[in-house]
C-alpha cells in the first residue's frame, strides 16, 4: 500500500512540475494526453481561458484489432483532424506524468503525420 502511495505522489509531483513549464493560448493550445489501461485519451486546451478546443480517444475508433500504440497513433491523426477543423496549426506537447515512449509518442507522431506542428 505505501508503495503506490508513493508511486501516485511521484506521478502528481511530475504531472505539476510538467504543467508548470508548458503553457496553452488559443492559437497554439496544448496537447494534452491521459492513459488508462485500456484507453488513451488526448485534448487540445486553451489555458487562457481553460477551455477544451477538441477532444478525441480511442473509444471514437471503434473496436478495431490493434494494438494500443497503433490506436494512439490513430487517436493522434484524429485530434489532428479535429483540430484543421478548429484552425489549429501548432500545439504545445504535454505527457503529463508519463515517459515520452509507446502510446504517448505514437500520438505524438500521429499528431505530426496529420498536420499539427508540434
Amino acid at each position: 500500500m505505501a508503495n503506490i502511495k508513493e508511486k501516485n505522489r511521484k506521478e502528481e509531483r511530475r504531472r505539476i512540475r510538467n504543467k508548470a513549464k508548458i503553457f496553452g493560448t488559443a492559437i497554439k493550445p496544448r496537447l494534452s494526453i491521459f492513459r488508462s489501461n485500456l484507453y488513451t485519451y488526448a485534448q487540445l486546451i486553451d489555458d487562457n481561458t481553460g477551455k477544451t478546443l477538441a477532444s478525441a480517444s480511442t473509444k471514437e475508433l471503434g473496436k478495431k484489432k490493434m494494438k494500443k500504440a497503433e490506436q494512439a497513433k490513430e487517436l493522434g491523426m484524429l485530434i489532428a483532424e479535429k483540430a484543421k477543423k478548429a484552425n489549429i496549426k501548432e500545439a504545445v506537447f504535454n505527457k503529463g506524468p508519463y515517459l515520452y515512449h509507446g502510446r504517448v509518442k505514437a500520438v505524438a507522431d500521429g499528431a505530426r503525420d496529420g498536420g499539427i506542428k508540434i
